[in-house]
């Protein structure tokens, strides 16, 4: 039994709020064919829903079987409405791209029913309500009145104990509205039919009770149930009850909505096609800003990566503070003295140059413990530290003694800042090797920035220690990374060596000439002709990468280059002749190239600065070795005394006054020639622009702070 206990429904509107029902009491039987009149706005159409479980009712009670609805969860309506109810609407709702019997089946779909059953009840829902021989027909094939009994069909399919239909003939001509309502009332014989009209003749005529509504009330009923009735239905409900809880949730299996699914796409396929346009494009846009933050991003950590690789952050055992020095250059013009302006007056410039540059203070780094903390941090995987570190390089300030061969077979130092040297001092008479020295007394390391600037720019760094791996490897995934091999592989052992190329496959002039693939005579015709200004043809050479990896290079230990002298007792080294540098190379460690690498094309700042790398294998065996040198442990014994001049080192004049350290300045120019003294000037005093000033000053404080 349906019952509805002081059934009320609010609706909010604006400030107010609209009574819809005011309190609805009525019980229905089991089978009978009710109709709700009354006129529009009465609440008719808000009752049926609330039977259907279509609208919730703001207070009273709706009670199903003996049932209360109170507690009702959203799965216990979809039970209710899937296997208690049956709809019929006024404007059909069928689903235009499916058949007439797949609506009719639509509705078992979520009973759990088979597929051939879910046909079978269909195709007999269909031929009740007159319609067996047009299974196949789509609902744009049919009339308002075939179309209103398939929704018949359809309300019946699950065999629902109510039918609630809101209007069914209100889209329908006379004729057609009768074979309506004779299906209604036949059906009415074993089921409760609830039906909202404005059509009181047809009530009348084919409904057995007819109750009707104004305002949200029921202002009068033709037939309510009598108190033996009340009990009648009450003692069912209680067997209604037990039967409803063997009744299958709703429930679709994937496959059939699937199935679903794709027809109603297929069905539409322009909706279908422009959806599927609008939303690629939707996922493509999204994908391609990813694609491009994701592409930046690693854009810019790769260019991080590489600069950082070229210009590495560099910590020196020595640390000098450049202030003075180049408060010095930028006041050089600049003076404060007061006197009157009728004599010609001194300024002083070189005094107060090389007294900044005496008091330059310096630093020890304690690059012991430092190193014993990254190594500590190295093994720790949780430290910020080992994160932001890509290779941990440790440099030693000795010069790599590697000699070769020329193509006139002779034994040179390959070494482009020497070669250049000696160059320049037999070709042009300028003794380069006087600034350097000069400037290493003021405490520049010999590959810094201000050194290059003392030696005319000439490049120190031909052979170069290349970047070690992790755990132990020779050559670094970094380093590997930005360079391709060409030909041959990298480094294994101590003794291998291999070639660099720049982007073209091109080495420097110089660097040719360093590693005894050209000539010194051609060499020299290049100085020269860039002396006299003169046009210089050329150089068209190539070698083949089989040549370049069958030269052969030496390298010399320092501990070894020394021999003492019994009759002296003084020691000597072996490179001031040619037969002692001619023992020293055929005695070296012979340097293997094993391959020539070359940046690649996605490399934009390379690592390596030099044409020649080696491996940190090298440097460990030329370290290690050191101590060996019987040189080394005679000085150690004897600190105070030269071994190769057998005199006391002279004291250091740390404490000398101005004055002091002006006469020692003046003492070191004296030894000077012309052409050097006229070179030092020039160095110290020209500074015309600021703009070179700075690139000075940038240049100092980079090769220090390395």
């Amino acid at each position: 039994m349906l019952e509805l206990k002081n059934i009320k429904k609010d609706y909010p509107a604006g400030d107010g709020t609209v009574h819809a029902l005011k309190g609805i009491d009525l019980k229905f039987r089991r089978s009978e064919f009710v109709s709700i009149l009354g006129p529009s706005g009465c609440g008719k159409t808000t009752m049926l829903n609330i039977i259907g479980g279509l609208d919730q009712y703001t207070d009273g009670d709706l009670v199903i079987n003996g049932k209360s609805t109170k507690d009702f969860k959203d799965r216990d309506w979809d039970s209710y409405r899937n296997h208690t109810i049956g709809f019929v609407f006024q404007s059909y709702n069928l689903i235009p791209h499916q058949t007439v019997l797949q609506n009719v089946e639509l509705a078992l779909t979520l009973s759990g029913v088979s597929k051939a059953e879910r046909k079978k009840r269909a195709v007999k829902a269909l031929e009740e309500v007159g319609l067996g021989n047009q299974l196949r027909k789509r609902p744009s094939e049919m009339s308002g009145g075939q179309m209103q009994r398939v929704a018949i069909a359809r309300a019946l399919v699950n065999n629902p104990d109510i039918i609630l239909a809101d209007e069914p003939t209100g889209a329908l001509d006379t004729e057609t509205s009768i074979q309506v309502m004779e299906i209604l009332k036949r059906i009415s014989k074993d089921r409760l039919i609830i039906m909202v009209t404005h059509n009181p003749e047809l009530a009348e005529t084919y409904s057995s009770r007819i109750i009707r509504m104004l305002d949200g009330t029921v202002t009068d009923d033709s037939a309510p149930l009598s108190e033996k009735e009340v009990k009648l239905e009450t003692m069912r409900d209680s067997t209604d009850q037990e039967q409803s809880r063997k009744k299958k949730k709703p429930s679709m299996s994937f496959g059939t909505a699937f199935s679903l699914s794709l027809k109603n796409l297929f069905t539409k396929k322009g909706r279908t096609t422009l959806t599927a346009f609008a939303g690629s494009i939707g996922i493509i846009g999204i994908a391609l800003v990813l694609s491009i933050s994701q592409g930046f991003t690693t854009y810019i950590d790769a260019i991080q990566e590489e600069t950082l690789s070229s210009y590495p952050l560099t910590i020196e055992k020595t640390n000098t503070d450049l202030t003075a020095l180049m408060e010095t250059f930028m006041n050089i013009d600049s003076t404060d003295a007061d006197h009157p302006l009728d004599k010609v007056y001194v300024k002083p410039a070189i005094y107060d140059i090389i007294d900044a540059m005496n008091n330059m203070e310096s630093t020890e780094n304690d690059l012991k413990s430092f190193k014993s903390y990254l190594e500590k941090e190295d093994a720790d995987t949780d430290s910020d530290l080992h994160k932001a570190l890509n290779g941990i390089q440790y440099s030693y300030n000795f010069d790599m003694l590697v000699y070769t061969k020329n193509v006139d077979g002779k034994i040179l130092r390959s070494d482009t800042t020497e070669l250049l040297q000696e160059l320049m001092l037999e070709y042009m008479n300028v003794d380069m090797s006087s600034m350097t020295t000069m400037s290493e007394s003021f405490g520049f390391s010999s590959d810094s920035p201000m050194m290059s600037m003392f030696s005319g720019g000439a490049s120190s760094n031909l052979w170069e220690e290349m970047l070690a791996g992790d755990d132990g490897a020779a050559i670094s995934d970094v380093l590997k990374n930005q360079y391709d091999v060409v030909y041959g592989d990298w480094p294994h052992n101590y003794n291998e060596i291999v070639l660099v190329l720049d982007e073209n496959n091109e080495l420097n002039d110089m660097a040719l000439y360093a590693l005894g693939l050209t000539s010194e005579e051609e060499a020299a015709n290049m100085i020269k002709a860039a002396t006299n200004q003169e046009e210089v043809k050329r150089n068209t050479s190539t070698w083949s990468y089989e040549e370049i990896c069958n030269m052969e290079f030496r390298t010399i230990l320092n501990s070894d280059c020394y021999s003492h002298d019994a009759a002296t007792g003084l020691y000597q080294d072996l490179r001031d002749t040619d037969t002692g540098l001619q023992y020293l190379y055929d005695n070296g460690i012979s340097l293997k190239v094993t391959g020539i690498i070359r940046p690649n094309k996605d490399t934009t700042a390379p690592m390596l600065n030099g044409s020649i790398g080696y491996t940190s294998d090298l440097t460990k065996y030329v370290v290690e070795h050191a101590k060996e040198s019987d040189a080394i442990a005679a000085q150690l014994e004897d600190p105070a005394t030269d071994i190769f001049t057998g005199l006391p080192f002279q004291e250091a004049k740390g404490d000398l006054d101005d004055a002091g350290k002006a006469e020692e300045l003046r003492s070191y120019i004296s030894t000077l020639s012309d052409t050097d003294k006229a070179a030092l000037y020039v160095k110290m005093m020209s500074v015309p622009t600021e703009e070179e000033l700075s690139g000075m000053v940038a240049q100092a404080v980079d090769g220090k702070s390395r």
